[in-house]
């Protein structure tokens, strides 16, 4: 078998390593078909495009005013997934491809909600989180210092979070099924690192030694194995910041996870639908078949692929079938999809740019304590493993962890049994009493402060550098930038004294106008799937503040003497879920005030209030008590203000219709695996129609003399659409397409297609489509 898989390699150029994968999902696939264990859950899973407008609105995550939306990497996705006792309680988790939660979103998602099915999903028993990518497009957190780098709140972004977050929860809803869930934890050594080890360095050495790594390693994984069709999703959670596309990226982008997911869920979809063709001792024969028939006649594609000239850009109708048609090729009709989401835990201080930190100007390595060069941290950067293209660090530590997730999909065998239950309330975090541990013995009450950021807040990070003369480390502040702070509010003493050591830079807890700058009550929130327990934080944790919060919650729960929870308990953080409030660190991280420390909004206890919140949820999910539901949250959509100035109209030159090539491939072209075609058209602004579970760009192959087979989407790692105008406010813009062509593509005569939607002078939209000339892959 591996001499055949070593031959069937090296024809295809096929790494073994992905052979054996292939082979392996057959083996699951088969086994899963005739062993299934006996379920005790309904299973639902479900998947809706959220990408949102792909031009002119400024990117969440790096709070850099000059990274604008100007195309696609690939698409942005909610994936939610529900569990449910057959006639009992149930859980939902949606994790999305964006920066983070929103409580705006989540508090109209339970509206929408609540409206469909009454009051079988709430803030009880649902949770929404972010993976952490900064290259989704922003707009759309409703308090003020979240959303001032993108001109205040955007529309679009807010509302493809709020209709793809109900639709993939409706997805789930309707495909609920009796089915089993099994969970494997593995080691991932390669996809982070820690970028403040200096505050790491602060924790006790005694805690430090129990602990191989200064970040998190491990990958806990949920399979999801449906009576009927077999496996049918995974869900895992992981710790890497979303951060390996930097702060110049203009394409939006899910980042190494929303890479992951497409890696794993086109992986599963292909080799599935070659294993419900083919029985596995039927493989080797195709195979053997498959190399025979493979050599087409070079000329004969050349000569067919000069018959198809590109074609005049014309009106079209809606493109909306222009949508994962070729993804659902894939799959029986009536098969669900598979739905595979990387989730983001406690990834505060880790970074996907595991080859360290540079100076840029030097190539030396940065400032230890402060991550500068010469005293200035704009020149400090992290580089990630295919430095220095971004695109590569992306696709490798999203592959990383594709493959440990694919793994462990393959090898979970320990199946989830038990109640489903769940916890939640909302807290006030501004001026919450904490009960901690004294030195020598007792306790204290202490108390978290009204939310405010520190000097260091503006440095940044060594993933996106800050500007002017901030520094990560600083606990002094400087006279001019508290002076440029007082004009906006000026804290007072005991504000001061409550956040020490941390330098107030803005106090955003006690600012107010136009509305309010930063969050106050949190949501915090425990699901429970038998053995397994999801703790859904509303913000980033460090490594080690999430180590002490995970340790806390589970030494409860295993030492209750309940008998429910055992030494198998699975307890996993749910990073930036519900809402944002920024960072979490330990106490002792808190005191060295590099970037983390300086975002955690509450002060230096703001962990030990979480632990202790937490643990409330924790013994009242023990005792079967219900817990006070607490302070609502406000809802700012009426106050929300937007100065992103709106689509006027889109042109084109005078003799030049809307699609047409501007730039085409050359005449009787051929390429290889491998290179990149590059065709530009005359477009118009994305933002006229998002194209939801559509797509702008198409890669097409020829089937046959006359029929094109969609065969890549602006859904895919290889296909780059990027957008542009001349100038700022110019009505004319170009669509590039760029399509990179994968080693698996298959050999023939292929065409590149735009789709879009210009608005005219007086409000109206025109969809429209143009299409390259034909050219040969060989």
């Amino acid at each position: 078998m591996m001499e055949l898989l070593a031959s069937i390699g090296c024809h295809f150029r096929i790494p073994l390593k992905t052979m054996w994968l292939w082979i392996s999902l057959v083996l699951v696939l088969q086994y899963s078909k005739t062993v299934l264990s006996d379920s005790n859950y309904l299973i639902g899973l479900g998947s809706y495009d959220i990408t949102g407008p792909a031009a002119d609105v400024n990117m969440m995550g790096y709070a850099n005013t000059e990274q604008i939306a100007s195309g696609i990497h690939f698409r942005l996705r909610a994936r939610s997934f529900i569990v449910a006792e057959p006639q009992g309680k149930r859980v939902v988790f949606v994790n999305l491809d964006a920066c983070m939660a929103s409580q705006l979103v989540t508090i109209k998602v339970l509206e929408r909600l609540k409206a469909r099915y009454g009051n079988l999903y709430t803030e009880q028993n649902v949770a929404i989180s972010g993976i952490h990518t900064h290259a989704g497009p922003g707009g759309y957190l409703q308090y003020v210092v979240y959303i001032v780098t993108s001109l205040g709140f955007v529309h679009q972004s807010f509302d493809a979070l709020v209709d793809g977050i109900e639709k993939s929860i409706v997805q789930a809803h309707e495909n609920l099924q009796p089915g089993s869930i099994f969970v494997n934890k593995g080691e991932l050594l390669d996809a982070g690192v820690n970028r403040s080890p200096s505050a790491y360095l602060n924790n006790p050495a005694s805690e430090r030694s129990k602990y191989k790594y200064n970040v998190d390693k491990e990958m806990t994984l949920l399979k999801f194995v449906d009576d009927q069709w077999g496996p049918v999703g995974s869900f895992n959670w992981f710790a890497t910041h979303g951060t390996s596309m930097s702060r110049t990226n203009s394409l939006i982008s899910g980042d190494n996870k929303g890479a992951a997911a497409r890696f794993m869920e086109d992986w599963f979809e292909q080799n599935s639908a070659k294993s419900d063709e083919l029985g596995t001792d039927e493989i080797p024969r195709r195979v053997s078949s498959i190399i025979s028939s493979i050599h087409n006649n070079h000329h004969e594609l050349l000569e067919l692929a000069s018959s198809f000239q590109s074609s005049p850009g014309k009106p079209a109708t809606r493109i909306s079938s222009a949508a994962r048609r070729v993804r659902s090729a894939l799959r029986q009709a009536d098969k669900p999809g598979f739905v595979s989401a990387f989730c983001q835990t406690n990834c505060g201080d880790v970074s996907p740019n595991v080859l360290g930190a540079f100076c840029i100007d030097t190539g030396v390595p940065c400032d230890f304590n402060h991550s500068t060069c010469g005293g200035k941290n704009e020149l400090c950067y992290g580089r990630g493993p295919g430095y220095p293209d971004e695109f590569e660090s992306t696709r490798i530590i999203g592959e990383r962890q594709f493959n440990k997730a694919v793994d462990l999909f393959n090898t979970a065998s320990e199946q989830l049994k038990g109640k489903i239950d769940y916890r939640h309330s909302y807290v006030d975090f501004s001026q919450l009493e904490v009960t901690i541990p004294k030195e020598g013995g007792g306790s204290e009450v202490v108390k978290t402060c009204p939310a405010a950021m520190g000097f260091a807040f503006a440095a940044g990070t060594t993933d996106g550098p800050g500007a002017f003369d901030f520094k990560q480390g600083d606990d002094k502040g400087n006279p001019f930038w508290r002076l440029v702070r007082n004009l906006l509010k000026a804290p007072d003493k005991k504000q001061v004294e409550c956040h020490s050591p941390k330098p107030i830079l803005l106090d955003t807890g006690e600012m107010k106008q136009p509305y309010d700058w930063a969050p106050s009550i949190l949501p915090v929130q425990i699901l429970r799937i038998g053995q397994l327990v999801i703790l859904s934080v509303p913000g980033e944790f460090t490594t080690m503040s999430g180590r002490r919060l995970r340790d806390a919650v589970k030494t409860m729960l295993t030492s209750s003497g309940s008998g429910e929870f055992g030494s198998n308990t699975h307890v996993v953080i749910a990073g930036l879920t519900n809402t944002y409030s920024q960072y979490i660190t330990s106490f002792e991280e808190y005191q060295i005030q590099r970037y983390e420390g300086a975002s955690t909004l509450y002060g230096p206890h703001t962990l030990s209030a979480y632990i202790q919140e937490f643990q409330k949820l924790a013994s009242a999910l023990i005792k079967g008590q219900t817990v006070e539901p607490g302070p609502q949250p406000p809802d700012l959509l009426k106050k929300q203000i937007s100065f992103l100035t709106p689509v006027v109209m889109d042109s084109t030159p005078a003799g030049v219709n809307f699609g047409d090539v501007s730039s085409d491939v050359p005449a009787n072209s051929t390429f290889k695996r491998g290179s990149t075609v590059t065709v530009v058209f005359w477009s118009a602004c994305p933002r006229n129609d998002l194209m939801t579970e559509g797509t702008f760009a198409l890669v097409e192959i020829l089937q046959g003399k006359d029929t094109w087979v969609p065969t890549y989407d602006d859904d895919d790692f290889c296909l780059r659409f990027k957008w542009s105008r001349p100038s700022k406010l110019s009505p004319r813009s170009q669509a590039t397409i760029e399509w990179t062509i994968p080693p698996s593509a298959s050999l023939g005569v292929y065409r590149i297609r735009h789709f879009g939607a210009a608005k005219r002078l007086m409000g109206s939209i025109q969809h429209f489509t143009g299409t390259s000339s034909a050219f040969v892959v060989a």
